[in-house]
């Protein structure tokens, strides 16, 4: 995780800050800011910016849900993914096979709709961000290559597998109370 940390997201940041250099008007915004607002980000810059920013986003979210192992979902996360998967087991069955089947690299997500505010399931291609579809998301596996070669090689079912052994429940949960308005983002 170090190398991917320290030299793959590194890249993305590097990207993105060479992207944008020559727009002022995007310096000092959060990406998530400029990936809500990536229509109105200029058209020759448009390209590098959602795939450097959206590589930036989708890691900088990645390293916030995965933790120590030991958490489980609690309260409002379990309660909202009982009622949208109908248990706990059967919601990583299908996360899992979301992220198993994306083809080549992306990543897979738990949401929230913000209108419905139900949980759904989704896998993007690269770097695409929920950010730039409206979601509010919730958990995020990072299914590149690039995330899992060194330790399992090409056993992408191995490395999910171990995933769920560091997800940080409590983050997931705090994230989910920040969309619904109960409580702050995490």
């Amino acid at each position: 995780m170090r190398l991917h940390h320290d030299q793959h997201h590194q890249v993305y940041v590097d990207g993105l800050n060479a992207a944008i250099k020559d727009t002022p008007a995007l310096h000092g915004r959060s990406i998530e800011a400029i990936l809500r607002d990536l229509g109105n980000v200029p058209e020759a810059i448009r390209p590098a910016v959602r795939n450097h920013g959206g590589g930036h986003a989708n890691h900088q979210f990645f390293w916030k849900v995965i933790g120590p192992p030991g958490t489980r979902p609690a309260g409002e996360l379990r309660a909202a993914i009982e009622a949208d998967f109908g248990s706990l087991d059967n919601f990583k069955t299908r996360f899992t096979e979301v992220a198993l089947t994306h083809f080549a690299s992306g990543w897979a997500f738990l949401v929230m709709d913000p209108k419905s505010k139900r949980l759904e399931l989704l896998s993007l291609p690269n770097h695409d961000s929920v950010l730039t579809i409206g979601k509010m998301g919730l958990l995020i596996c990072d299914v590149w290559e690039h995330a899992y070669y060194l330790h399992y090689q090409n056993r992408r079912a191995e490395f999910l597998a171990a995933f769920w052994n560091v997800v940080d429940w409590d983050v997931v949960g705090a994230r989910l109370a920040a969309f619904r308005g109960t409580g702050p983002l995490a």
